[in-house]
């Protein structure tokens, strides 16, 4: 069976502004955001991608739904590449594959009602008259927790808490029953209290409407509780992937083994050998030779400055882009 969705070697890099001078130089400076990036999402699968800020996480998510195109690779929607559909099959795949964005508040317009902004969908599209548009927000709305729906369906956003704002991006993402979202940190912006909701409903939503998600986080221990597997990215590469069991039981790569390190334990005794990497992260203008790891990697040898690794499999289903045995 084929994959829901798949990147093959994609690349995106952000050209830079620079003077009259550098305009000269046939080599220009660019932003190596996302280098030879792949993997596959299996349909009902939710796979986690986990990193540091500036890895390339969200930038990789909004390259599967072509919100940005890539500079090469390829990106397959049920083993059709979007990179060359047609803008006709672009409107279809929006339908089919929606984005939940980090920030709820800069994603909805203040203009719009809650019940406007979650229809919008449904009004680009032409799904369905002005009074079905309105009986299945509705009905979204009671399923994602926004009660009572006709109430809050006449509210801006800004007379919403942080925990409804969410949840009105995620019905808005909803509201066309796609079979794909792209979970952008949906959870960053929410207070502790109700980040666990948030979690249990997506769970929930998978489960009752069939969904594939791409969660994007910064957090393990949220990857922990709902994801089926793991990527682990670093500037700009996946360097480990594993199911959600494999990957915190046996981690290989040391970026994983040092960000695993990091999460927190709940009992206040406990202490754990922290290993953090040193220095900070390279620039991604300028990346390191070879993997991009070393420059931190305690366990670095000459032949990870001189190529780059590549993603080999060390056990079944589980693939590390690191020399070490």
């Amino acid at each position: 069976m084929a994959p829901l969705i798949s990147a093959q070697e994609v690349v995106k890099e952000f050209p830079l502004r620079g003077t009259i001078f550098d305009a000269l130089n046939p080599k220009k400076k660019c932003v190596h955001a996302v280098d030879g990036v792949s993997f596959t999402i299996d349909e009902g699968e939710v796979l986690g991608l986990a990193g540091e800020s500036g890895s390339g996480k969200s930038t990789t998510g909004r390259l599967l739904l072509r919100l940005i195109e890539p500079t090469r690779g390829r990106i397959e929607y049920r083993g059709r590449n979007i990179v060359s559909f047609a803008p006709r099959d672009m409107e279809h795949l929006r339908a089919k594959a929606q984005i939940v964005f980090q920030d709820p508040n800069s994603s909805l317009s203040p203009r719009m009602s809650v019940g406007q902004a979650i229809s919008h969908p449904l009004q680009i599209h032409g799904i369905g008259t002005p009074a079905e548009r309105k009986e299945r927000v509705l009905d979204l709305m009671e399923k994602v927790g926004l009660s009572p729906a006709p109430f809050i369906y006449r509210k801006y956003p800004h007379q919403l808490s942080g925990g409804q704002s969410q949840r009105v991006v995620l019905a808005r993402a909803l509201v066309t029953q796609p079979d794909f979202l792209v979970a952008d940190e949906p959870i960053a912006m929410a207070d502790v209290s109700v980040r666990a909701l948030i979690l249990q409903l997506m769970r929930q939503l998978k489960e009752e409407m069939g969904l594939t998600y791409l969660f994007i986080t910064h957090d393990l221990a949220t990857a922990k509780y709902l994801c089926d597997r793991i990527a682990v990215m670093y500037l700009g590469r996946i360097v480990e992937i594993a199911t959600r069991d494999e990957l915190f039981r046996s981690p290989h790569h040391p970026y994983t083994r040092a960000l695993l390190a990091a999460v927190p334990v709940p009992d206040p005794k406990a202490r754990r050998d922290k290993k953090l990497p040193k220095g900070e992260i390279p620039s991604a203008i300028n990346p390191p030779s070879g993997c991009h790891f070393h420059p931190r990697c305690p366990f670095a040898m000459p032949a990870c400055r001189e190529a780059r690794p590549p993603m080999r499999e060390i056990r079944p289903g589980h693939f590390s882009a690191c020399i070490l045995d």
